[in-house]
């Protein structure tokens, strides 16, 4: 097919930077025309290209039935955004008749939908490209492709073409639409198909979704992030701050309300920045959260906060409570303002600790959770400890904690990484070690309390026992009839453990009391 074909086929669109089909044997001048690499100096300098959107998104009838008889199965790595650009790439996949399974033995249509934020997670996906490499030599017609973050970073789409060719297709984050385009020329193509755009993703709207179950929903506000933080990848593979117009995502609310669903998740790399790209309208997260709270939808969420962006306004309509939930995850990274420095999170642990104040005065019963990474470069057992003494001044009840690694693309993958290991661990055990102390003293309150628990299903180490999360998104365990999931429950607590709570059923709450 040559290329006047390919444009009259839709698969190259004019005007936009080409996508590859092939696989070079010069891979150097192959990238040159389709790819660009991440760099902190090119992305910097993004703001100038205008974001289209897209509202009529629909699939071609000439792909229509490309699925028939077929079967695809996708594997996420990583976050919920993955998770959600997952269910984005299922429901395409049923549109165009495809159905899915839960085994790799039987699929037609692989897809790894990866995670570039630690190495161990690019590891996990190499190492299930490898052991899928059997499977494709027992099936020659099996498609196996690779999307996600990874696929946006040249380094890894560089180590996939010279030495996996089971792998027949290669997309990014920004063409999720495209799917049906790709699949359909890796059927015709008897090499790579390679499709990873360097420019930045338009807001395309009505894309079709498979949810997961029917209980709690995510809902895309933004995509991007500009903070560029040192030791991060996502501003390179997600490309920069767009937020989705306030009427798509109110109406997509709506719309889940409607079918019963009890809570919503709001997603975006730092979901603080929305509206900041709006150049029409004067409206932020804050403006969101309040026309959202007036939805009848038991509770709403958000995440990832970013501190910098965290404004007055916001903290004044959390205040608000009803559906608005008084968890907050507030991603600190470290305790010491030299270490955010040089992580140029662009604020002090003094400014993060009086954002702090500020929520705590508006939302007293406020639960606040964190992200912490602990052996960044130059990071001294002094400053160290002023992210422990931070975690005791904030009182977080969780946190997610790592130990720091570079990624390939990052300014701070320049940096010498000059903490030990063995240090690291170190450092890392007695951090964890404070972060079980803390949140076993944060669940003992609870013992003999009657909690509203939101029921997801059977627990994972017991199917007699049931399972649901709390406003505070605290875990709870308790018998009660397999009726009740799906349902807002009173439980009071027996036992209070390190990270989950025991009790017995009292019964279903009322629908006006859930929205009370």
């Amino acid at each position: 097919m040559n290329e006047e074909q390919r444009l009259q086929a839709g698969l190259i669109k004019p005007g936009i930077e080409k996508p590859a089909n092939k696989v070079e044997k010069d891979y150097s001048k192959y990238f040159e025309t389709v790819y660009t690499p991440p760099s902190l100096k090119e992305a910097k300098k993004r703001g100038k290209e205008e974001i289209a959107y897209h509202d009529d998104f629909r699939i071609e009838e000439r792909f229509l039935g490309m699925g028939n008889g077929r079967k695809f199965y996708i594997r996420t790595y990583g976050c919920q955004m993955n998770e959600h650009d997952t269910e984005v790439m299922a429901g395409i996949f049923i549109g165009l008749g495809y159905e899915p399974t839960d085994t790799v033995d039987d699929a037609d249509v692989i897809l790894l939908n990866t995670c570039a934020i630690r190495e161990n997670a690019e590891n996990k996906v190499f190492g299930e490209l490898g052991h899928l490499k059997p499977l494709k030599l027992e099936k020659p017609d099996l498609l196996i492709g690779v999307c996600g973050c990874m696929s946006q970073e040249e380094s890894v789409v560089n180590k996939i073409l010279k030495t996996y060719d089971q792998v027949d297709m290669i997309f990014g984050t920004h063409n999720i639409h495209r799917l049906p385009n790709i699949l359909h020329e890796a059927y015709l193509s008897k090499e790579m198909v390679v499709e990873v755009w360097s420019k930045e993703g338009d807001i395309i709207e009505n894309l079709p979704k498979v949810r997961h179950g029917n209980i709690k929903a995510w809902v895309n506000i933004m995509y991007g992030c500009d903070k560029f933080c040192t030791y991060c990848i996502v501003p390179y593979t997600r490309g920069k701050e767009r937020s989705r117009r306030p009427h798509d995502i109110i109406q997509e609310v709506r719309q889940l309300a409607a079918q019963g669903y009890k809570e919503i998740m709001l997603l975006g790399q730092n979901v603080n920045a929305y509206g900041k790209d709006f150049e029409d309208i004067d409206y932020r997260l804050g403006d969101l959260m309040d026309d959202l709270r007036k939805i009848n939808i038991p509770r709403i969420r958000f995440t990832t906060s970013h501190p910098r962006d965290f404004d007055d306004h916001l903290i004044e309509v959390l205040a608000k409570g009803g559906n608005l939930l008084d968890h907050i995850h507030l991603p600190v990274q470290s305790g010491s303002s030299d270490i955010l420095k040089i992580m140029a999170r662009k604020y002090t642990r003094e400014s993060y600790l009086e954002l702090v104040r500020k929520i705590k005065a508006a939302i007293p019963n406020v639960t606040l959770t964190t992200d912490i990474i602990v052996g960044f470069p130059n990071e001294t057992e002094e400053q160290f400890e002023e992210t422990m003494s931070l975690y005791k001044e904030v009182g977080f009840e969780m946190a997610y904690t790592y130990i720091y690694s570079p990624r390939e693309g990052t300014p701070a993958a320049k940096m010498v990484d000059n903490i030990p290991m063995e240090v690291k661990k170190e450092r890392l055990q007695r951090l964890n070690a404070l972060v079980n102390e803390m949140s076993a003293e944060a669940m003992k309150p609870y013992k003999g309390k009657i909690v509203k628990v939101l029921v997801e299903g059977e627990s994972k180490r017991n199917p007699e026992v049931l399972s649901g999360y709390t406003e505070k998104n605290k875990l709870v365990n308790f018998k009660a009839p397999r009726s009740v999931i799906g349902e807002i429950v009173e439980v009071k607590i027996t036992e209070a453990k390190t990270w989950s709570l025991d009790g017995e059923y009292i019964g279903v709450v009322e629908e006006d009391k859930v929205m009370s």
